[in-house]
């Protein structure tokens, strides 16, 4: 009685194993009946070493040409302002830059 409870548990899981293992391995397709595996839809979607690089410049570019409009506008950042939001605030009216910009 013993073994054959063992056996049950033995077939439960390796069912449950293969059960679990199937939809792994399955593959998508689309209308078309063409197959495509999730992996290689994620590495066409992936920008190349040059694109990230190039969208990192355009980026600091953007973030020092929107300092540069504030300290023109009289924003001066320092460490210690006790003015800190106040001041910030009020250069981004005057450059006219919103506030959701700078984040």
């Amino acid at each position: 009685m013993h073994i054959a409870r063992k056996l049950i548990v033995l077939f439960a899981s390796a069912s449950l194993g293969v059960g679990a293992a199937a939809p792994a391995f399955a593959q998508n397709t689309d209308a078309s009946g063409s197959t495509d595996t999730a992996g290689a839809a994620a590495s066409a979607a992936k920008p190349t070493k040059a694109q990230r690089k190039q969208a990192s410049k355009e980026a600091r570019a953007k973030r020092n040409a929107e300092l540069k409009k504030l300290e023109d506008a009289g924003y001066k950042p320092s460490h210690n302002d006790p003015n800190y939001p106040q001041d910030l605030q009020n250069a981004q009216k005057k450059a006219g830059i919103g506030q959701g910009a700078s984040q």
